[in-house]
């Protein structure tokens, strides 16, 4: 039987096969977000929960979740903080042992910080301390009221120079209480366990402060170091319990006899607050008409790939209209940063986002550059869709004059007051992180995908040159580098770099505030923009620009 000619796909089954692809493998990375989220629920199994129930407590998130509106979600953040970062032998401290995160309390926006005692009963780690740095600095810059619920061990002292002395350590924490107090935003405290030391702050400089009979315990030195200090023997309950500080000492509130009661003290207390406007016109959202799943299919596998990102705004913008600025400004040079507005759940948002191959050439960046300038002019916020591997190098572009415009791109995002999230969806390497708006350049908010990859450059770069350059340290050491030793170490150097550009990576130091499933993305943008927009918008101001 004669062979059978070979049957060519037509573009739109190339098309087709390529999105199923896309589709099998981004939902098969998204796995493991969903497993990394389940560590960060469950720290110490079974056995932890168990100890918990022992105490009558209950895990945190539960008690966060009676605590937020019925029916509404709580938007956790940074729940990959901590993973694979070594402490005196400590592997992992599972969401750096904190919960923290945006959630509604009679219609409210209000950040929540809740300890969980299952991760070294509450104790503070290093970045225990920048998680909840970050998130009263969230609460700060929004105008968030913000509630406690304290169940901690205090400074992890085996580490006590990496926690206790420093500016950003724990101390700060107080120090951020007492200014955010003093510019009118309410704290409430609910103490679950002991709170100790520093940690007693947390009870004494809420505007109001809850403790609960037989399970809250808060004093500066604890019945050991009372006894050591001056020979007096004490019990905690009589040292600091609830009853002391309620009735005896007045630095608690409210007592109460169980955390489902103090919970409802909680929002009883909160219900007091006014009601939050935005600060922007916001119209009724509308679906966009794309498949709830487009994401996962126009997203290559691969995350060196160029994207048409305008596909990306489809997915996420309501209608999947996008108004485009300079569409046919300088083709494939111009383009490389698409600019333009969309309506994200009602909310105008201006866009900055990396199309193509992502490189910014200086046509792009002087493109950004008026964007960044005329949305601030307007007072829309900017969302920067983060997928360029850095600026274009070579003679043409620096006599052209990438230099200056790559560093008008970092001025302009540096100087301007509109609310900014970056989203990484694909490379985010070199000075391109400054001028998309990187952490360094203090947006509100950085969102990840599974497609992300942040580092100075990318892995194979890197590799390049680190090779090239151990091979001359060799030389001048008189040695000489074989073919199979330079391959070696230019692979460890790949490899080490794309570790270390991982989105569980950035998210584990929060370098990033969460690595999201695709599929979440367009409610996660929407709700940054709408909580940064409860404060009024201020005037930009751009100083000496050179433009």
């Amino acid at each position: 039987m004669a062979d059978q000619p070979e049957k060519r796909l037509t573009r739109q089954q190339k098309k087709e096969m390529e999105y199923g692809e896309n589709r099998q493998h981004w939902l098969a990375e998204e796995q493991k977000i969903y497993d990394l989220w389940e560590k960060a629920y469950n720290p110490g199994g079974q056995v932890q929960n168990d100890r918990l129930a022992k105490q009558g407590k209950k895990p945190p998130r539960q008690l966060v979740k009676q605590l937020i509106d019925p029916d509404t979600e709580f938007f956790e953040l940074s729940r990959g903080a901590g993973f694979g970062i070594n402490y005196e032998g400590v592997k992992d401290v599972p969401s750096a042992g904190l919960v923290t995160g945006i959630g509604k309390i009679h219609g409210n926006w209000v950040m929540i910080l809740a300890n969980d005692s299952r991760v070294s009963a509450g104790a503070y780690y290093p970045i225990s301390c920048k998680k909840h740095l970050r998130a009263q600095e969230i609460a700060e810059r929004c105008g968030l009221n913000f509630v406690y619920i304290a169940d901690s061990a205090g400074a992890f002292l085996p580490m006590q120079d990496r926690i206790f002395p420093g500016r950003n350590q724990f101390g700060h924490f107080f120090y951020n209480m007492c200014r955010m107090s003093a510019k009118g935003l309410k704290q409430y405290t609910l103490s679950t366990g002991g709170n100790t030391a520093g940690g007693a702050y947390i009870v004494y400089l809420a505007c109001e402060s809850i403790m609960i009979e037989g399970m809250s315990y808060s004093f500066l030195g604890g019945p050991p170091m009372v006894k050591s200090a001056i020979g007096e023997t004490v019990s905690m309950e009589d040292l600091g319990g609830a009853r002391v500080h309620t009735a005896i000492s007045g630095g608690a509130d409210h007592f109460v006899k169980s955390q489902d009661e103090g919970i409802e003290k909680l929002r009883e207390l909160l219900a007091f607050d006014p009601k939050q406007t935005l600060h922007i016109e916001r119209r009724k959202p509308v679906e966009p008409k794309v498949p709830a799943d487009y994401l996962y299919q126009v997203l290559p596998k691969e995350t060196a790939r160029g994207i048409n990102v305008r596909e990306v705004l489809a997915a996420i913008a309501d209608d999947s209209y996008f108004s485009e600025y300079k569409r046919n400004y300088n083709p494939g040079r111009g383009d490389n940063v698409i600019c333009g507005k969309i309506h994200l759940k009602g909310i105008p948002v201006g866009i900055i986002a990396s199309n193509n191959n992502g490189v910014i050439f200086v046509d792009s960046a002087r493109k950004a550059i008026e964007w960044v300038i005329r949305c601030s002019t307007m007072k829309i916020p900017l969302l920067y869709i983060q997928n360029s591997p850095g600026y274009m190098v070579g003679t043409a572009e620096e006599y052209a004059g990438i230099g200056k415009y790559g560093s008008g791109m970092v001025r302009a995002v540096a100087c301007t007051e509109v609310p900014r999230i970056q989203w990484i969806i694909g490379p985010d390497h070199g000075a391109a992180n400054f001028g998309m708006s990187g952490r360094t350049f203090d947006p509100l908010f950085i969102f990840a995908t599974m497609r992300a990859r942040t580092s100075v450059m990318s892995g194979e770069t890197a590799g390049f040159i680190l090779t090239s350059l151990e091979r001359v340290n060799r030389k001048k050491r008189g040695e000489e580098m074989d073919e199979e030793a330079a391959k070696k170490f230019q692979q460890m150097m790949v490899d080490k770099y794309n570790r270390e550009a991982h989105p569980f990576y950035m998210e584990a130091r929060l370098f990033n505030d969460g690595t999201l499933p695709l599929k979440d993305c367009r409610d996660a943008l929407a709700l940054g923009f709408e909580v940064a927009l409860l404060q009024p918008i201020k005037e930009s101001n751009f100083g000496n620009f050179k433009f």
